[in-house]
């Protein structure tokens, strides 16, 4: 495989120099070149089209694991350890998170906090069930774009989103209209938050009310309590945000639809539900 990388990059850089840099011989790589091709290696130039296609098609998101299932599901039977070894010959690995600091909570007000009815038993049997939600910020050129956001436990799936430049508590209320109309929960179902302002106002607590949903809150100060949520903004901003550069409000507001819709929502496998995507929980629980 040494071999074939400094094949496939001769084009680049001359060959004696891949050659020095990987710690082979010039001579070896032309004898190399004038044998046929082992049906291994020929394998593995098939195997290596075949992660490549998966890595570009997660938008340089997935490393090996996610490949692995990705490949996994296509019908292909492949260790895991052998595309991590393809991947890292070919220069192709995951996106790595990079520290930012989060705006978002403020818990210093009089509303009432409901109790917390799961106690990080994050289970659900079925969609719409138990809801979680939460807001984040997003960096942009002209300031703070923020994002409110809930998703059902049995699917992964992005259920209501909102983006706005302030965090009055209508983000919030506009993820969860959209939540709603979306997805028609029955009554019953459990809301859960962390307690920030958003959350516990009157006109948000209301319109649980009225959709006969039942609220439950995080302890304060414990993101433990809402940790399938704080993943879900880990994995947006490791896989999009962390590697843009937002001009405008608008910009980042097309890149997250696009991605929440067109990739998380649809696409995106998660190892949390068996490396499906929220797409294929809902297939199979209709």
């Amino acid at each position: 495989m040494t071999f074939g990388f400094a094949d496939e990059h001769r084009h680049l850089w001359p060959v004696r120099t891949v050659c020095a840099v990987l710690g082979l011989s010039a001579s070896g790589y032309y004898a190399w070149r004038r044998r046929p091709e082992s049906p291994r290696s020929a394998e593995n130039h098939a195997l290596l089209s075949d992660i490549r296609r998966a890595h570009a098609d997660s938008g340089g998101c997935y490393g090996s694991q996610r490949i692995h299932a990705a490949l996994r599901s296509a019908g292909r039977r492949v260790g895991r350890n052998r595309i991590a070894r393809l991947m890292r010959l070919d220069g192709l690995r995951g996106l790595a998170a990079l520290p930012r600091r989060e705006l978002t909570t403020d818990s210093r007000h009089g509303h009432p906090i409901a109790p917390d009815r799961l106690r990080r038993a994050f289970v659900a049997t079925a969609p719409n069930q138990v809801w979680l939600a939460d807001l984040t910020n997003i960096p942009t050129g002209e300031g703070w774009l923020f994002l409110a956001a809930l998703i059902d436990v049995h699917t992964r799936k992005v259920v209501g989103w909102s983006m706005r430049e302030t965090l009055r508590a209508d983000i919030a209320l506009d993820a969860l209209q959209m939540a709603i109309q979306r997805q028609r929960p029955h009554p019953g179902l459990i809301h859960h938050s962390d307690r920030s302002v958003q959350y516990a106002a009157d006109v948000y607590r209301q319109a649980l009310a009225d959709a006969q949903i039942i609220p439950s809150m995080s302890r304060k100060g414990n993101c433990l309590d809402n940790a399938p949520m704080e993943s879900f903004f880990h994995t947006l901003k490791v896989e999009r945000v962390h590697h843009r550069v937002y001009a405008t409000r608008d910009e980042a507001r097309r890149d997250l639809f696009g991605y929440i819709e067109g990739f998380y929502n649809s696409r995106r496998i998660h190892s949390a539900i068996g490396y499906r995507s929220p797409a294929d929980m809902e297939r199979m629980a209709a």
